[in-house]
């Protein structure tokens, strides 16, 4: 039978041998678990283990395999693992840890049962949107919904399992869609930002690392000095939780905004301050420059607030300016990458005959395969919001606004890796509803974006840019084929099933109402209730606030303009970005970056890049320390049942 020539192998067969059967097989049951780990810490007592960038879970099971891998170099050396099969299995959990974290399948479980749980005859959800929701999306029987939260129960029987059947096939398949079409495109972007501009990825050195060069890295003693030092402080504190007595070593959030009490000082309003050792240890990875931005234009956008406040200004339109940035900042990212698209587009249209043709057997898969997915991957999507009740145009702008959010936020984590980028309320529900007004959008369309709200509420652990960091890994591990892609894809697959399955089950032993401590039961009150709100008041199109939007825009041109014309330029786009909106990233981490970038500013002044190659392992250390001992505390707490100390 003839294969179709774009689903060719295209890596030699070394280099398919590089991902092994045993590799993927041992990476599903890894996929599996971390599900389970992720959901039970994340619900029971809220130990969010993937709000930052580099997962607290994946790091901690990469860390466990490698020193299993050097026991069996020891005495089994023949089974001992390569770098490149500890490295997928690495790239599988992060796959499904996008999934399975509090920030993606928490908010979805927790939005499908809250408008008919928490239905009543004061917020009259009832007769305002029921009718539009679909039947096939959630559960809506109160009878099924009781157990869920109150607990006390099991999953487990044929009544309950017969009811979820289908919403959470309909649901897996999408996630597993919309996640499958976001790494295909990341296939098509993968070389021009790391082959031809050469971006940095510091996200993925601490992983690169360990699999990579395992036994040089763990030899070092300045990376232990590192460990010993963040691993202290959190064994420290894990025994202040068991024990009141021993005393806290103060690194987690301090609120010193209160402190602020007499007009204009006190619009600087909630104001964190930070000593995280991992978040200094990571920030010191990313270029100085793009550090000095995000730590300066946090403590900018505070002046703003207090200038205005003095000025008698009410609304700086922070969260409106926030997604015009992110929106700007992804077609940036398209627009500069538009001749290496457009030499793709030539390449699969005129084949052979292209000319300056790219070389397919370092991709993961031929880029026709990958735009054929990406087409069929948003028909099925499209079809999903279709028959779910929205409109055409509604599902391409949302989803177009979503899409260029994601390259945004795919290009920060590439070329500087931020540390956390959450951005709250920012997302294209909010933009859609400003710009065109709720009235405009419709109450059908408004229910649909309702449920899509936790797919775009705050982007902490987005698929795309974790995606792009394990092809980065694949890469420098020679690892880029079929396999890889397949591995990937099934970790998405079975990680969106399982997930679901284990946040169902759960909730009906442990009651999202009741001994859950997580926000499965409270995530719902912040997409219905801006639903009710539009819905019962009807808004128009607020062109204050697009004017505000449309400067934010042009000023994020000029940045980039600025930075492209001038070397010197200290100030970046992205910086801006993360530090905008009424919560965003900075938000939490702005002092620990301050602190990070002083040290690195002074290692490099005085020490110059040799000084800055040897600080690096003190610097992983200082990751790997509160890592690993505090996913330990995070494991005893639930082996005991008892909260324990989290890192976050």
């Amino acid at each position: 039978m003839t294969r179709n020539k774009s689903m060719q192998p295209l890596a030699s067969s070394s280099k398919t041998r590089n991902i092994t059967v045993r590799a993927i097989s041992i990476g599903l049951i890894l996929v599996v678990v971390n599900s389970y780990w992720i959901a039970i810490s994340s619900e029971l007592w809220y130990s969010v283990f993937t709000a930052v960038s580099l997962f607290f879970n994946t790091i901690f099971c990469l860390f466990a395999l490698i020193q299993i891998n050097f026991l069996f170099q020891r005495f089994f050396p023949k089974q001992a693992f390569s770098p490149q099969e500890l490295s997928v299995m690495y790239i599988m959990m992060s796959m499904v840890s996008t999934i399975s974290g509090h920030t993606m399948m928490m908010y979805l479980v927790g939005t499908l049962t809250h408008p008919f749980w928490f239905a009543t005859a004061e917020n009259e959800w009832q007769s305002l949107f029921w009718r539009y929701i679909p039947s096939w999306f959630t559960v809506s029987d109160k009878a099924i919904l009781t157990e869920y939260f109150r607990g006390e129960s099991t999953f487990y029987t044929t009544r309950y399992i017969k009811a979820w059947l289908v919403p959470m096939s309909a649901w897996s398949a999408f996630i597993f869609c919309l996640f499958s079409t976001l790494l295909c495109l990341n296939v098509l972007i993968r070389r021009r930002w790391m082959e031809e501009e050469r971006l940095t990825y510091p996200i993925t050195q601490l992983p690169i690392e360990m699999t990579m060069n395992a036994n040089s890295f763990f030899r070092n003693e300045l990376l232990w000095c590192g460990f010993g030092l963040s691993g202290t402080i959190t064994l420290i504190n894990g025994l202040h939780i068991l024990l009141p007595t021993i005393p806290m070593i103060p690194v987690k959030f301090h609120e010193v905004g209160h402190y602020f009490t007499s007009k204009p000082w006190n619009a600087i309003g909630w104001t964190l301050v930070d000593f995280h050792p991992f978040i200094i240890g990571l920030t010191f990875f990313i270029p100085l420059d793009l550090s000095f931005s995000c730590w300066f234009f946090y403590l900018l956008s505070k002046s703003e607030k207090v200038f205005a406040s003095s000025m008698g200004w009410h609304n700086l339109y922070l969260n409106e300016r926030s997604v015009s940035a992110w929106i700007a900042l992804g077609l940036l990212a398209i627009w500069t990458s538009r001749k290496h698209l457009g030499r793709i587009g030539k390449q699969i249209l005129m084949g052979s005959q292209a000319k300056g043709k790219f070389d397919e057997s370092k991709e993961p898969i031929r880029y026709r395969t990958a735009v054929i997915f990406v087409i069929v991957g948003f028909l099925f999507i499209g079809l999903f919001c279709y028959y779910a009740g929205m409109s055409l145009w509604a599902i391409a702008l949302f989803f177009f606004v979503y899409l260029a959010m994601a390259f945004g936020i795919a290009r920060i984590r590439a070329a500087f890796g931020p540390p956390y980028h959450e951005v709250v309320f920012v997302n294209p529900r909010q933009f859609m509803t400003v710009v065109l007004g709720s009235r405009m959008i419709g109450s059908a369309n408004l229910t649909i974006m309702a449920f899509l709200y936790p797919f775009t509420r705050c982007h902490r652990s987005h698929p795309m840019p974790n995606q792009l960091e394990s092809l980065k890994i694949a890469q420098q591990g020679d690892m880029l084929n079929r396999r890889l892609m397949w591995a990937m894809m099934s970790a998405i697959g079975i990680g969106a099933i399982a997930t679901f399955w284990i946040y169902l089950s759960i909730v009906y032993k442990y009651g999202a109402s009741a001994k859950l401590h997580g926000w499965i039961a409270g995530i719902g009150w912040e997409t219905f209730n801006p639903l009710q709100s539009w819905l019962n008041h009807p808004s128009s199109t607020d062109r204050t606030a697009i004017m505000f939007m449309g400067g934010n825009v042009l000023f994020v041109f000029l940045l980039m303009a600025m930075r492209h014309r001038f070397i010197w330029w200290p100030f970046h786009p992205g910086g801006y970005v993360l530090s905008g909106g009424a919560w965003s990233g900075m938000f939490y981490i702005w002092n620990a970056v301050l602190i990070s970038w002083t040290i690195k500013w002074f290692i490099l002044k005085y020490g110059g890049l040799k000084a800055y190659r040897k600080a690096c392992p003190f610097f992983f250390g200082l990751v790997l320390g509160d890592y690993i001992i505090g996913c330990g505390w995070n494991i005893i707490g639930l082996i005991f049942n008892t909260p324990a100390y989290s890192i976050w």
